[in-house]
Order: structure tokens, then sequence, then C-alpha cells
């Protein structure tokens, strides 16, 4: 847990940028009746029914320093997708970058094992060689801001009943550079010292 407070306390170097790391599933709804425009006094009012459509999954990187995030919508979460976005975060988004400090989860997907499933030990070695892994404690996600960030896209964009991949591709994007405009972050204040005090229990006496 320190050594992720640590990490957030560092200022900003992009040579070594802190980015957190994260994932959610998403429920495609279409309405099966059209909705009701809004009127004088009256807001737009949508049916109780609707058809599911199936199930994508959204991939989300953050730099909260920078203020910037990057949303990925697959089909599926597996450890060959989560490969492929380890490859994009060092190739594409950070090809500068001596190494980026990537925050995880401990979720089973979030390992080195799954870039050797997906590349050539070579490929894998490489985008390895350029990760800093920091795992979030067991039973401590929340210590991963793009959760906040997760939280933010899921009441700006997803309470809504969007009926296909595309459509969540096409939200999700708006949304994206919406929050990347204004370089909109996250306030963390929690420290060290307020660890120490507030999670006293979880230290040894």
């Amino acid at each position: 847990m320190e050594d992720l407070l640590e990490l957030y306390a560092e200022p900003l170097d992009a040579r070594y940028p802190v980015v957190c790391f994260d994932e959610r599933p998403y429920q495609m709804v279409e309405e099966t009746r059209i909705p009701l425009p809004i009127r004088p006094g009256k807001p737009e009012r949508y049916d109780f029914e609707y058809k599911r459509r199936g199930t994508c999954n959204l991939f989300v990187f953050f730099q909260p320093l920078r203020g910037w995030r990057r949303v990925k919508v697959t089909k599926r979460r597996t450890q060959v997708d989560f490969a492929y976005c380890m490859r994009e975060l060092v190739d594409k988004h950070f090809p500068e970058a001596e190494k980026v400090r990537l925050v995880l989860d401990n979720l089973n997907i979030h390992t080195p094992v799954a870039l050797y499933e997906a590349f050539p030990p070579e490929e894998a070695r490489r985008i390895l060689k350029k990760l800093e892994i920091h795992y979030t404690p067991k039973q401590g996600s929340w210590l991963n801001m793009v959760e906040i960030e997760l939280s933010v896209l899921s009441k700006q964009c997803l309470e809504q009943r969007i009926p296909g991949i595309v459509l969540v591709k096409e939200a999700t994007l708006v949304w994206e550079r919406e929050r990347n405009n204004p370089n909109a972050t996250v306030n963390w204040r929690f420290t060290v010292s307020d660890a120490r005090i507030k999670l006293k229990r979880f230290y040894p006496s």
C-alpha cells in the first residue's frame, strides 16, 4: 500500500509515467419502444422494457498527473486482450518512456504470463522490460486511481441504453475527448501518513 501512495506522491516525469489500468464489463441493451422526447415540464421518458444485446469489455488507461485517459472497447476480457493493451501502452501511448510504472489490481489476467500467451518470448520480454508493475494490495483495489475514473465513466457516459459495440466505442470516444481536453484528473489526498493513522490495524504492532 505504501509503495503505491509514495508512487502517487512523486512529480510528473515523462521518462517514468505513472499509469493506472483496469477494466469493467458493459451490458449492451436496446430499446423496445421509442423514448418519448422532452416536452415543457416533462423529462425524456423511457419504457422499462429493453432487449439485451450481449456484453463488451472496457479497458481504461489513466495517467493522473497528466489528466489523460484512453478507453479501449473489446469483445472479450482475456489474457490476450490484456497483453495487446500492454503493447499499445508502451508502443503507442508512451514510446519515449524509459519505463511505464503501471498500477494494476490482482485480477488473474494481470500477469506477465499473459504477454507470453499472446506473443513470442522475445516480444513479450521486450514489452515487459518497459513496464514496472505495482500491484494494489488484495482487497485494496480502491487504491488504484482508475477505479475513480471508471466511476466517472459510468455516471457520465454508460448510464444509458447502448445497443451495440460500435455505438459503445463512439460514446466512450466522445467522453474520453471531453475529459482529456481540460485534462480532468483525480484530486488524490490519501497519503502514507493518512494510511498509518486511518489503517493502523493493518500494521504490525
